[in-house]
């Protein structure tokens, strides 16, 4: 199995699923501004058209992408990992938090900001959206560890988007809630390993593009078009 991923972006909820199931998998960087592959420089338009992460490979060979898609996909394969209800309701729920994080928040809310392109107008308007939904989500997590009634890759989902609020705009000191439910997921060893090990590469990757910087401090064209420091977490 191969997942196919940028570090910190959602599809850290995939890894972080990937762990609790104890699955052997393939972790691909992709470098999703450059749509190419960390390693060797490969188009990876030509795995995936849209250039966006996560993909995943699965055993089969058959390619999987979307991000609500894949967390199911890996709760139904390995469901010994309790990641996903058996029942319709409950996994209906399953369904519904999956859409919210998606729509609500990573859409919504989140992409608008990360996205170095988006007008100012578009960034306004997200952040006069975004304190209705999370105040719907603080209130649904009140005296609540998680979405459901365990752990499952809604959580997982989740905790990848909210991360993005320490490089927006979005404060979650407003809704304590939120943070200490994130920080709870923290403290989960799958989570923060997860964390971990992409917080590196996105380190390790910062570095090189302020390497870049310097080499191309004579053409100040090649600068911009080597340094991409903004966080890859936008799809």
């Amino acid at each position: 199995m191969k997942l196919y991923f940028s570090p910190l972006a959602c599809s850290m909820a995939t890894r972080i699923a990937l762990y609790e199931a104890g699955v052997d998998a393939t972790y691909i960087e992709v470098d999703t501004k450059m749509k190419r592959l960390a390693a060797d420089g490969q188009d990876y338009r030509q795995i995936y058209g849209l250039g966006m992460v996560p993909a995943l490979i699965t055993d089969e060979g058959e390619l999987l992408v979307e991000n609500a898609a894949i967390l199911q996909f890996v709760a139904a394969r390995f469901p010994q990992a309790n990641l996903a209800p058996l029942d319709a309701l409950g996994r209906a729920r399953l369904q519904q938090w999956l859409c919210f994080i998606g729509t609500e928040l990573h859409k919504a809310l989140f992409v608008p900001l990360l996205d170095a392109h988006a007008p100012d107008g578009a960034k306004h308007y997200a952040l006069e959206k975004g304190p209705a939904r999370l105040a719907y989500l603080a209130q649904h997590l009140t005296e609540r560890e998680f979405l459901l009634d365990r752990f499952s890759v809604a959580d997982a989902y989740l905790f990848a988007v909210l991360n993005w609020s320490t490089v927006t705009p979005v404060d979650l000191s407003r809704w304590p809630g939120l943070k200490e439910y994130a920080k709870c997921l923290h403290k989960r060893p799958t989570v923060a390993r997860a964390f971990e090990e992409e917080q590196k590469l996105s380190f390790s990757r910062t570095r090189a593009q302020q390497s870049c910087v310097k080499r191309d401090h004579r053409s100040p064209r090649a600068a911009r078009r080597n340094w991409r420091g903004d966080i890859p977490a936008a799809r």
